[in-house]
């Protein structure tokens, strides 16, 4: 039966990874959409005849004169194409298969579906998807869909070819009610870090193009906000995910107290979960009291994210330690 629920929960991972490429593929046509619609409003406000006209009173030398322009609507480029709305509806779908899998792993397992590298990665980058979605209620960041979905497509592919284990018992340090409480949090603050990343990405890219003088190229970035409203919103997104990875480093310290009887150990680990800490306290600092703003500031929280990154990807893999639980 435990086999059985596994190899139910393997299936529902690819037919969730087929439905995130149909996102991923819809996003990036929305994306060349937007760019399309950004040149046709642009034409037709060259082009008079090319729409509806309306009156506009200008003053040239003490006379009134009344001239007829072209009306273009400027939150055109900004609405969601079909495009979007599919890979929106089709991420939906995507989370809903990758949940299940994750609840048949953990059905399996007959626990908590995080005690090993697969299983990490597994309901990590659902809970990333989840975040996505959950914070379009609070600011519209569906254009982020291309980096989110790339981003689930790459770490579940990696995690499937690589990280994939049988289903075994925790081992004993692992057995602890803090392995609920200590992952799913530094799972939560990573979602808001990958989120962070993707919004610091779009902020260089808005720099890099309000810097040029011809506009010809990105022109899907005009339907995005721009560059200093693209780096307040990753300034609060990763505030979001600092203040949980805080809790992560402080919960992680009492949990290794419980189980090897110190609170710090200089564990690699431990180093590197404290690295990310510092990266992160460095950014909210740096930009709060001296005033880093555009490009330095987004370029340090992409080294904050390349940290967990790391954390994630090499340390947890190939860096022997207390914390040695990839089950590789």
């Amino acid at each position: 039966m435990t086999t059985n629920l596994a190899t139910y929960s393997v299936v529902l991972t690819y037919s969730a990874m087929a439905v995130y490429v149909i996102a991923f593929i819809a996003f990036a046509l929305d994306m060349a959409k937007r760019a399309g619609n950004v040149t046709a409003a642009s034409d037709a406000a060259a082009t008079p005849a090319a729409g509806a006209e309306r009156t506009v009173a200008t003053v040239q030398g003490g006379t009134v004169v009344l001239e007829q322009v072209a009306v273009t609507d400027e939150r055109a480029g900004r609405r969601g194409t079909k495009f979007e709305r599919v890979g929106m509806a089709m991420t939906i779908l995507a989370l809903v298969l990758h949940v299940a899998s994750v609840v048949l792993r953990g059905i399996a397992a007959d626990r908590v579906p995080w005690g090993n590298m697969f299983e990490f990665s597994l309901t990590g980058t659902a809970l990333i998807t989840l975040i996505f979605l959950l914070v379009q209620f609070w600011q519209n960041l569906k254009f982020l869909g291309v980096f989110i979905t790339g981003l689930t497509i790459i770490l579940l592919g990696i995690a499937t070819v690589n990280y994939w284990v049988p289903v075994v018992p925790l081992q004993p340090a692992l057995q602890s009610y803090w392995l609920v409480i200590h992952v799913f949090v530094a799972i939560a603050g990573t979602g808001f870090f990958a989120l962070g990343a993707g919004l610091a990405v779009a902020q260089l890219v808005q720099t890099y193009r309000q810097g040029r003088t011809a506009s010809g190229k990105l022109r899907f970035m005009e339907t995005l906000p721009d560059a200093d409203r693209l780096e307040v919103l990753t300034y609060r997104v990763l505030l979001v995910g600092f203040v949980l990875w805080t809790f992560t480093l402080i919960a992680g310290a009492i949990w290794a107290e419980r189980a090897w009887g110190r609170y710090w150990g200089w564990d690699t680990k431990e180093v590197w979960t404290f690295i990310i800490w510092v990266v992160y306290a460095g950014y909210i600092h740096a930009r709060a009291t001296r005033g880093w703003r555009g490009a330095r500031s987004s370029w340090l929280a992409l080294i904050g994210f390349a940290a967990v990154m790391f954390n994630f990807s090499v340390v947890n893999v190939f860096f022997k330690g207390l914390h040695s639980y990839s089950g590789l």
